[in-house]
Formats: C-alpha cells, sequence, structure tokens
C-alpha cells in the first residue's frame, strides 16, 4: 500500500510512521490493546460524504482500554475516546490541543502533520507539512505540539480511526473570548486551536485563514 501510495504522490513525500521523521511528532503505541475498540468499529460506517466526528462513544468508553488510558497513558486524568471516520483527502486545516492525541487507525490511513513552532504571526506554509502512512490496527501519539487534522483515506472506501483525547476537548465553546494575543485568534473549540486554508470548510465556517501554498491532496 505505502509503495502504491509514493507513486501515486510524486508531490508530497509519504513516510512510514516508523521512519525516524516521526519522532518529532509523535510516536507508535505498543502497550496498549485496542482489539475491542477495534470490533466495536466494524458497526460505525463512513459517510458517504464528508467525515464524521464523534468525540466520546459510550462503547468505546465502556471499553478496557478505557480506564487504562486514563490510568496510564493520562496519569489519572479523564478521557474521551470517540471516533473520525470520513473521506477527507486534502489537508485543509490544522489544530493541535494542549495534551497528547492518541490516534488508532482502524483502516489503512495517512496523517498530515507539522509542527507548532512552524507557525509564525499565526501563518504556515503548507511546505512544512509532512506526510506519514499509519496502517490498519496501529496506534500512535501526537504529541501536543503536532499540527494535525482529519486523516486522509487510502482508498475509496474511505478512512475509520479511533481518537482520544483529555475529556471535553473538541467540545464547542458558549463564547469566544475576544482576542489578547495572537494565539487567541485561533481558538476554536473547547481545547482545540485550527489554522485553515482558505479552500477549506472551516475557513467558510469563520475559521482563522492562515496556512498559505497548496491544500495538499493525497491521491489514492
Amino acid at each position: 500500500m505505502l509503495e502504491d501510495l509514493k507513486a501515486r504522490n510524486p508531490h508530497i513525500a509519504i513516510y512510514p510512521v516508523s521512519d525516524a521523521r516521526f519522532s518529532k511528532y509523535g510516536k507508535v503505541l505498543d502497550g496498549f490493546d485496542f482489539n475491542q475498540c477495534l470490533d466495536i468499529m466494524q458497526t460505525r460506517p463512513i459517510p458517504e460524504e464528508g467525515n464524521c466526528y464523534v468525540a466520546s462513544d459510550a462503547e468505546l468508553m465502556g471499553t478496557d482500554v478505557a480506564g487504562e488510558l486514563s490510568r496510564r497513558f493520562y496519569a489519572g486524568m479523564p478521557v474521551q475516546i470517540g471516533y473520525c471516520n470520513g473521506n477527507s483527502s486534502k489537508l485543509n486545516a490544522l489544530e493541535y490541543h494542549k495534551g497528547s492525541e492518541v490516534d488508532v487507525a482502524v483502516t489503512d490511513l495517512v496523517l498530515l502533520l507539522s509542527d507548532i513552532r512552524n507557525i509564525s504571526h499565526n501563518e504556515l506554509s503548507s511546505e512544512s507539512v509532512e506526510a506519514f502512512f499509519l496502517p490498519a490496527n496501529t496506534a500512535c501519539e501526537l504529541y501536543a505540539t503536532t499540527l494535525h487534522f482529519a486523516p486522509c483515506k487510502t482508498s475509496s472506501d474511505g478512512y475509520k480511526s479511533i481518537i482520544v483525547l483529555p475529556a471535553g476537548t473538541n467540545a464547542g465553546l458558549d463564547s469566544i473570548p475576544a482576542p489578547k494575543c495572537e494565539e487567541d485568534y485561533l481558538l476554536w473549540m473547547q481545547n482545540k486551536w485550527l489554522i485553515a486554508h482558505a479552500e477549506s470548510i472551516p475557513a467558510s465556517k469563520g475559521a482563522f485563514v492562515g496556512i498559505t501554498g497548496d491544500n495538499i491532496e493525497i491521491n489514492y
């Protein structure tokens, strides 16, 4: 699959998450058993169009690994386990949270990543974005400094992914405070700061437009 993706995407290098380049963005997680979650995800459909994000899924939260992640990975903090299924193939935007995110690939997928330190005065060039192949049944941690967004599909069937975050992340805000610094302009949801490309749906909904360059697309 990876070699085929590379051949179809000469415009961007695609690396496996096992590559040393991934180490500045996160790491592969081997110490947690997501099999119950993977079984549940077989019943969670991929929408015909667009993406579907569920921040917290009751069945996923009822698995053994949910408590294990809270106790061990987040050192006792409450967590949420949900999913993002969909049809994305473009960069569109980048977000970050103040706390690591765990992504589990239910299907093969591609992550488009950059580093928060590449943002300067709320602008970031898409040339700083790197692509990583996350094979099905693989879990990885994305550090708080890693810019990311919805995964990209590797086939016309779409993608499925499990998303673990500190509880409350991505919930709506009653109101967005008046900005007092540059970062405040990127505040979008609870524990979510977002920078959008002009061509994206988030931009059309009022997200701060700061990604310059091409809206990278992964061909499949």
